[in-house]
């Protein structure tokens, strides 16, 4: 229940006016079809020559007495001036108007929810992507891609499909059964007061199967976007499966969880088509145990019902089944439906820890320095970094060496708080970066991966992304500073050629290439370089190189290297090891200390 309140929580503060005019639609269809089916019971009076003969109207009332007295009166008056031919001709006539406003309503009803439907599952989605832009990267590690992919599409889809399309019939069948019921009460009570007693139970016998079907489809969706994850890893990873021969491995692999996917779906399946044949089997049960009681009240000679009334009674109580059976279609629905909501409202609930405070400083410039102060960092219970104490002075170059996992990146990517700080402290220019805003923050740091991150899109765009309104001119200057205009221009399209997803279409060195072009024409007073030459061939490499340098002279640079023969020229070189600065010098400083880092430069020297 709560799940699906949160759906409604949607509904209600932009799209009310669309539930309030299915209402209002929707109610007098409703009477208009009542009043449809009552005509059977004047229909067949006239026809067998038992329509009561009334000689004078009453006042005009809401009542079911007084609306059956004038109607008889009408009657009585055709009947006696034209005869029973004319008065059938009048009780048709009469159906075929109801009928046709009440399916007019009915439309009318239909065509207000739309927009309703199209604008939730809007809504829904922008949140719900505004939220995976809005978590910080940690999320992401203990979360799959495709999973999350799976929540955006197949969860989103369901809602629309199972949820969104049963909320006009939430509207629409209890007010039809209540709407009839009234009538059915008006025509004989002590039967309507069975109905009473044999509906809950239809309802009871529904409602158990419905939470089993629920519990089966929180399953599916999961398994799905396990699936979807392992599509992802897949297409990711092609070259590494085929250059292993895993093909085999991974088919394998996907078949075992496709077929646990297949077999929860078969069951769901089921289940759910059990709803149909079971609310008729049982709605079947319902109107044989009305139409016994209601015959031994018609052989008693009851006063309240007449052959004719309970045929009309069991004509409109067939028409309650309708809805209670689409109903309990619904019902199911939603028990499916709220396993989707679940799952996407984990997201939507998962805490943001990266964020600003209320009261933050302005930071617009960089003027000072960079200061760690103790800062300790870890991924749940691992510590990665622990007690850093580093200054990096405004326009100086430092760069950050040693093996994998020493903790160079993270310590890197603490600066655009990717990640906050567990301990100690960060600060720009003396104000701790949690007490800025983060937008700002990262307005001062152009960041160059080691691994190329560009999207499918023009070349133009890629190197613009993130500066608005860049002009031709600047994107062709920070193209050709890289090293990356000539080759653009031997593209078919220029700057306006789309290099496909993730930059499919270019070489390793020509996507890295794109990307140094990015960072500069953001022109930011601070840079990280995450290993940025990494992919480039001995050429490229040498002619981006020359650029970075030019580009790091009037800024202040951190560089993570693997390859030492690219940081000869840093102002400082702090060497990692678990966590920590165990050296920190110039090139030919720390080859004089003879410590970790001649090592390193030894074996790389060496293995060159």
């Amino acid at each position: 229940m709560k799940s699906f309140l949160k759906i409604l929580s949607f509904v209600f503060p932009k799209y009310w006016k669309n539930m309030a005019g299915n209402f209002l639609f929707i109610f007098p269809s409703i009477i208009f079809g009542v009043f449809s089916f009552t005509m059977v019971i004047p229909f067949l009076n006239v026809l067998f020559g038992q329509q009561p003969l009334v000689n004078a109207p009453v006042d005009f009332d809401l009542s079911m007495e007084a609306i059956k007295h004038n109607f008889n009166y009408f009657m009585s008056m055709v009947v006696i001036k034209y005869g029973q031919a004319s008065a059938l001709l009048y009780v048709s006539i009469l159906c075929v108007i109801a009928v046709f406003f009440k399916n007019l309503f009915l439309y009318l009803s239909k065509y207000v929810m739309p927009p309703l439907y199209a604008g939730v599952t809007y809504d829904i989605r922008k949140d719900l992507y505004t939220k995976i832009l809005r978590l910080p990267l940690s999320y992401y590690t203990e979360e799959r891609k495709g999973d999350l992919m799976s929540r955006m599409t197949n969860d989103m889809n369901e809602i629309e499909a199972s949820v969104m399309r049963s909320l006009e019939v939430l509207i629409k069948d209890p007010l039809t059964v209540i709407v009839y019921l009234i009538v059915l009460i008006g025509m004989s009570p002590k039967l309507t007061i069975f109905v009473f007693l044999v509906l809950p139970v239809v309802g009871l016998i529904i409602g158990l199967v419905g939470k089993s079907l629920r519990r089966s489809s929180r399953d599916a969706q999961s398994k799905l976007g396990e699936i979807i994850s392992l599509l992802e890893e897949s297409l990711s990873g092609l070259k590494i499966i085929k250059a292993f021969n895993a093909e085999n491995r991974m088919l394998k692999r996907f078949l075992g969880e496709n077929n646990i996917y297949k077999s929860i779906i078969v069951k769901i399946s089921r289940r759910r088509d059990l709803a149909s044949p079971l609310s008729e089997f049982l709605g079947t049960i319902a109107v044989v145990l009305v139409l016994y009681y209601g015959g031994s009240m018609v052989l008693k000679e009851d006063p309240d019902l007449t052959a004719g009334s309970l045929i009309g009674f069991i004509v409109i109580f067939t028409q309650i089944l309708s809805p209670a059976k689409s109903f309990s279609t619904a019902y199911y629905n939603i028990q499916k439906g709220i396993a989707s909501i679940e799952r996407i409202e984990k997201v939507l609930d998962a805490e943001v820890t990266i964020c600003d405070k209320e009261q933050t400083k302005p930071i617009t410039s960089f003027n000072e320095s960079i200061t760690y102060n103790n800062v300790s960092f870890k991924y749940a219970d691992d510590w990665v970094l622990k007690n850093i104490n580093l200054n990096i002075k405004k326009g100086e170059t430092v760069a950050l060496v040693g093996q994998s996992g020493s903790g160079k990146t993270t310590m890197a990517f603490l600066l655009p708080r990717f990640y906050d700080v567990v301990s100690g402290s960060l600060n720009i220019d003396g104000l701790d970066i949690r007490d800025v805003k983060t937008k700002e923050l990262r307005n001062l740091m152009g960041i160059v991966h080691q691994e190329s991150v560009l999207f499918n899109d023009t070349i133009f765009n890629n190197i613009a992304f993130g500066v608005d309104n860049a002009t031709e001119e600047e994107v062709i200057e920070a193209a050709k500073i890289a090293n990356a205009h000539s080759f653009i221009m031997d593209t078919p399209n220029g700057y306006q050629t789309n290099i496909g997803d993730q930059g499919s279409k270019m070489s390793g060195g020509q996507r890295q290439r794109l990307s140094i072009a990015r960072a500069i024409l953001a022109n930011p007073p601070i840079m990280i370089l995450d290993e940025a030459t990494s992919a480039l061939d001995t050429e490229s490499e040498k002619l981006v190189q020359e650029s970075l340098f030019k580009l790091m002279e009037n800024r202040t640079s951190i560089v993570i290297a693997h390859r030492l023969s690219t940081i000869v020229n840093a102002d400082r070189i702090c060497v990692m090891q678990s966590g920590q600065i165990i050296e920190e010098g110039t090139h030919s400083e720390l080859l004089k200390k003879g410590g970790y880092y001649k090592k390193l430069h030894d074996s790389q020297v060496f293995h060159d």
